[in-house]
């Protein structure tokens, strides 16, 4: 997808099934999409409404997370550049991987919206909808290999206890074939979801209905 980057190309819109129109209609007509007002999209500076009208464009619906972050304006432009830099920048770890450290962070952190919205990513990712909904509910028996469930077992420990990392954690990643660029972008990667998940359930934010038709067979 991703659910906020106004850069990525992908339609979501275009999947294998068709999707029900219904559900792209205005969520707020259904139920709040966050505890605080939302501001009007038509008020908003030009530059964040072309944000909006790009996430249209790609994704196919607007992401709740922006219009709700969009009450404050400053603070979107600078923390979309810096969540889009981490999750899509430059990096010896995989889009998909830091994906499942995401949601690996907001399950640890009972996030609804980041598991559901990075939970469809992960899928749409994987290409493969039961693994990425064993990921989301517990990587730890997804079957995943051992490499992937260190990098994990790591994001977890510095969600939890974060004090009680040591070196001795950035040797056993090193011995899995983790340069030492990835570790940090492990850290920083989980370091960011820590962040969101509490942006998230702290001011109530729902995830868009249709993260959870995205990434799933017709069936």
């Amino acid at each position: 997808m991703p659910w906020c980057n106004t850069n990525h190309n992908a339609n979501l819109t275009v999947q294998k099934r068709s999707i029900n129109v219904t559900i792209q209609k205005d969520q707020s007509a259904i139920e709040p999409i966050w505890w605080l007002p939302t501001p009007d999209e038509a008020t908003l500076d030009a530059d964040i409404q072309a944000m909006f009208a790009k996430a249209r464009a790609n994704v196919g619906f607007l992401p709740n997370v922006l219009a709700t972050y969009a009450f404050r304006p400053e603070r979107l432009r600078r923390w979309i550049k810096h969540f889009n830099a981490i999750m899509y920048g430059e990096s010896d770890l995989s889009v998909a991987e830091r994906e499942m450290i995401g949601v690996a962070v907001s399950a640890q952190n009972h996030c609804l919206y980041c598991l559901i919205a990075h939970g469809a990513e992960l899928r749409r990712l994987l290409e493969d909808e039961v693994l990425g909904d064993r990921i989301v509910m517990d990587y730890r028996r997804a079957g995943l290999d051992a490499r992937t469930t260190a990098m994990l077992d790591f994001a977890v420990k510095i969600t939890v206890h974060p004090v009680e990392c040591t070196p001795a954690d950035h040797d056993a990643l090193r011995g899995y074939g983790f340069s030492d660029e990835a570790i940090f972008d492990i850290a920083e990667t989980a370091a960011l979801f820590n962040f969101t998940n509490r942006m998230a359930s702290a001011l109530g934010m729902m995830p868009n209905r249709i993260y959870h038709q995205i990434g799933r067979q017709a069936g």
